[in-house]
């Protein structure tokens, strides 16, 4: 279902896309790309140059590859549309810190540490939020969602729907839910 109709005539001036991408390897790994846009629906003048309006202010890349644990063993950064072209692209090398890390495990603490204000590309930072979930997804291709393998179906007590205690996991789910006792 769409959003209702706004209530008042509006001017659309911005359009930021993001864009990610799940991958298996045939080497038994896996990789997670991600790519912002920015696009302004009029010429944008910075200090640097002016944009005319449809060509991207931003265009950049990032990919992570993963083992089935979720530890990222290779990443890479990348811009194609900058504002301050040198300068914006200068900070891709410094995004192989994530060689080591999670996705599961204090992923995103670690990324704001490693790359909040000026340590990192604001932009490429802000793509790197959506990898744990975008590789959550490019998983579940791969596991039925329903299969009793003995261990909790990693999907329950992510969100709302599938907490332990709702109608969903007592319906789709029973061996795992949990009653809410009350008085």
């Amino acid at each position: 279902m769409p959003l209702p109709p706004p209530s008042v005539e509006r001017t659309r001036k911005h359009v930021r896309n993001v864009q990610l991408d799940g991958y298996k390897r045939s080497d038994g790994l896996w990789d997670v790309e991600a790519r912002l846009t920015d696009v302004k629906d009029q010429d944008y003048p910075l200090a640097s140059k002016t944009i005319a309006r449809g060509t991207p202010v931003h265009d950049m890349w990032v990919r992570v590859t993963v083992n089935a644990q979720m530890n990222i063993l290779e990443a890479i950064a990348c811009t194609d549309a900058m504002p301050y072209e040198g300068m914006c692209d200068s900070i891709h090398p410094d995004y192989s810190k994530l060689v080591g890390l999670n996705l599961f495990q204090g992923f995103r603490k670690s990324v704001k540490a490693l790359f909040g204000t000026t340590s990192g590309c604001s932009h490429i930072t802000e793509l790197l939020m959506f990898l744990p979930t975008a590789a959550l997804q490019t998983f579940a291709s791969d596991i039925r969602d329903d299969e009793d393998s003995g261990q909790k179906p990693f999907q329950l007590d992510k969100c709302h729907a599938l907490d332990s205690h709702s109608d969903a996991v007592r319906r789709y789910y029973p061996r795992w839910y949990r009653s809410l006792k009350t008085g």
